[in-house]
């Protein structure tokens, strides 16, 4: 890889870092309990499909992943549980950018790289920092599952399992598609 492309791929990993932790960002602050907690339906998941346009998607969203994560431990002040957040979020992001990458040719296959590893990791710490602020009641109900671990994890693996394909089919399908041809693209896909 001579330099301009070194430079080119750099530039286009931070782009991507910067849209993915704007977007992510922008959400916590507006939708709130709907991008963060138990039900997650973070639109910025839906840009995690550069990751099949371009080898700079992984890079790009796994530190763009971190930066989100780290603003998002400033702005909810969640202090050192937060880190969790910070480091198995980012690698559940990492993951999912790397499966898809791998299953390119196979979009179907590819885009659930993101839902399964998301379902899988995040619940596996989001109880902890949830139990740290004593809430962990189920959205839009008086269910409580504090205090059971198992049940927690199963809600959080069918919650965030279906926030993230609901955002990744519904969303990153239709931008991946409006994305494919376009002239950014169109090159590293041929």
């Amino acid at each position: 890889m001579n330099t301009q492309s070194r430079s080119s791929y750099a530039a286009r990993a931070g782009m991507i870092a910067a849209v993915y932790a704007a977007l992510t960002i922008l959400c916590l602050t507006v939708l709130q309990g709907l991008a963060w907690g138990p039900v997650q339906f973070r639109i910025s998941e839906a840009v995690v499909v550069l990751a099949l346009l371009t080898p700079a998607g992984v890079p790009g969203l796994a530190i763009g992943c971190v930066l989100a994560n780290l603003a998002g431990l400033a702005l909810s002040a969640s202090g050192a549980l937060g880190l969790l957040d910070v480091v198995f979020g980012s690698v559940a992001t990492l993951l999912g950018a790397l499966w898809m990458r791998r299953f390119k040719q196979n979009t179907g296959l590819a885009l659930l790289g993101p839902v399964i590893a998301n379902a899988l990791i995040v619940p596996a710490y989001l109880p902890l920092i949830l139990e740290a602020y004593g809430f962990y009641t189920i959205p839009f109900t008086t269910i409580d599952l504090a205090g059971s671990y198992p049940l927690m994890y199963l809600f959080g693996v069918l919650a965030i399992g279906i926030g993230e394909a609901l955002v990744i089919y519904g969303l990153g399908l239709p931008l991946l598609k409006a994305l494919k041809n376009t002239t950014l693209f169109k090159k590293e896909n041929e």
